[in-house]
């Protein structure tokens, strides 16, 4: 969706999504700076590392998990809170080295786990940790929220042996919360920053568990997604990142805005270590009905799917207009379709996206009315003060000056008025984005035998600007796959302005195993992943 025509205020639906779907802006200057790179920025001897050569490296005893740990705590004392201050990690967990000391006893004991034994981990500050450590969404109006039970999810990351190492920074309340957002800002965390160029945006929400893993402060990070809140920061931030089908997932002790849209899924340098993860977050969940769904089409192990030939013979769906104007940026998506062709893949010129983009404004119906029914009901049990959207709202006006600083609350507010979900504007407009984006996506994967649909996931990001928000440029692909629910991978597929560019590919219900495959032989045939260098400005 072109972010330029869907964030003109003249539209209810404008002023809605622009603060929880992140796009790629563009920035004209080219005159960059190349001897700004941050002065104390030195080689981590842990970077680059992929979940299979830490797991063999602790196989061998060449480090054990109490020394991983510890490395990537000075990591992340060095280039997140000192030097770069990238601001990512938004908390520590205090337990992460004992928890480290447990795993590495439990291999010595031939104790295995699962596929993330004794691997550092971060999540997300909206997933529930029944630990030490807060679930804030970054508001101030949840600090002390201890959760008293972990979030489905971590359950499975404990279950595959994963160390929590701590939680990352987002945009506050999965930026939803204000019309006029910075994304990656949040009152409790602050400004997180591109690890590309410093003064430039990380993307949302997940903007922390994007930079974190580009930055190397973790092997691979979890991150959650209604509208573009995974795949923007893993475009922008240069890494992988894969928003599977709504229902692969459990949302269970996750701060919601959107039964019907909202996901967790992995983030990570590599498509496999992407699929690892994956496969240990994929299960059904008792307590997330949806997640029923995914019953005999999920695995548990999405790394056999991984082919360096699986473009040959595949039929790639593409928008026939070009998604925005910017020459540098159709050049490099021109290159990438030529390399597509050269793995064996047909290009399909498709037309659909302005039938998507028309369903923008009952897609913002449908997420304030959905955020105030699932917010109300995550914070009526929740270990916190506030009870209900509206505390939070009161909170943040009689704490104005530190809740909200730079931009106000529109959002919440405009949720707030809405009515239950019986209402009549509710669910015509459920009908009208949700079940018509599957009926239009549905047809064309049908009709043309596809595969799969390709784009750039987002432009070259923009500056960070905390007092008048995003300015967003015209490339975005993150809407068809979100309104519909559908399943989608972004790989990095190179630099513009010598900021990270991301490719997308999604599908059809429950084909994360095709889209891996994919998204890994166009991975393995391009390269395209660049290491950030901590660079102070863009100018």
């Amino acid at each position: 969706m072109k972010r330029r025509a869907f964030l003109t205020t003249a539209t209810l639906a404008s002023a809605g999504l622009s603060t929880f779907l992140i796009s790629g802006c563009e920035n004209k200057n080219r005159d960059n700076n190349t001897d700004n790179i941050f002065q104390s920025y030195e080689p981590f001897e842990l970077d680059e590392e992929t979940i299979s050569s830490l797991t063999e490296k602790l196989s061998s005893g060449t480090y054990s998990s109490e020394q991983l740990v510890k490395l990537y705590l000075q990591r992340i004392e060095g280039i997140d809170n000192k030097g770069a201050k990238l601001n990512s990690v938004i908390e520590l967990n205090p337990d992460a080295i004992s928890i480290a000391k447990t795993m590495d006893s439990e291999l010595k004991s031939n104790k295995k786990r699962g596929p993330l034994h004794g691997i550092p981990v971060l999540i997300k500050d909206n997933i529930d940790t029944a630990d030490k450590m807060q679930t804030t969404a970054g508001s101030l109006a949840l600090v002390g929220n201890i959760a008293l039970k972990d979030a489905f999810i971590v359950t499975k990351l404990r279950e595959a042996g994963a160390i929590i190492l701590g939680k990352t920074n987002l945009s506050e309340w999965a930026n939803f919360r204000s019309t006029k957002s910075c994304s990656g800002w949040s009152s409790r965390g602050g400004q997180t920053k591109n690890p590309y160029f410093l003064d430039h945006n990380p993307c949302g929400s997940s903007a922390g568990s994007g930079a974190a893993v580009s930055a190397n402060l973790c092997v691979v990070s979890v991150g959650t997604e209604t509208d573009g809140s995974i795949v923007c920061p893993a475009s922008v931030n240069g890494v992988v990142g894969i928003k599977p089908n709504v229902g692969l997932v459990s949302r269970t002790g996750i701060i919601p805005i959107s039964k019907t849209q909202d996901t967790a899924g992995p983030m990570a340098r590599t498509v496999h270590d992407a699929a690892i993860l994956l496969g240990v977050l994929a299960a059904i969940d008792s307590n997330d009905t949806v997640t029923e769904e995914s019953r005999g089409k999920s695995f548990t192990d999405y790394t056999k799917f991984l082919d360096i030939n699986a473009l040959n013979g595949k039929r790639i769906g593409v928008e026939k207009k070009k998604q925005g104007t910017n020459k540098y940026v159709n050049a490099l998506f021109e290159e990438t379709l030529e390399l597509l062709k050269k793995q064996g893949a047909l290009i399909i010129e498709i037309d659909y996206l302005d039938e998507i983009n028309s369903l923008s404004n009952s897609e913002f119906e449908v997420l304030q009315f959905e955020f105030k029914e699932g917010l109300n009901g995550y914070l009526a049990s929740a270990n916190s003060k506030v009870k209900n959207l509206n505390d939070v709202i009161k909170f943040n006006n009689d704490n104005e000056d530190k809740a909200m600083p730079y931009f106000k609350q529109e959002l919440l507010e405009s949720s707030n008025a809405k009515t239950d979900l019986d209402d009549k504007k509710y669910l015509e407009a459920l009908e009208k984005s949700h079940f018509t984006s599957k009926n239009i996506l549905n047809a064309i994967f049908r009709e043309k035998k596809l595969d799969a649909i390709c784009g750039i996931t987002m432009g070259p990001t923009c500056s960070i600007d905390t007092i008048y928000g995003d300015r967003w440029g015209e490339y975005s692909l993150t809407t068809p796959a979100a309104i519909s629910g559908f399943t989608h991978i972004t790989v990095p597929c190179g630099t513009v302005y010598n900021l990270p560019v991301g490719l997308s590919f999604f599908g059809t219900p429950y084909t994360e195993n095709t889209l891996i495959a994919i998204g890994y032989a166009y991975e393995q045939a391009s390269k395209k992943r660049v290491k950030p260098e901590f660079k102070s400005s863009f100018i």
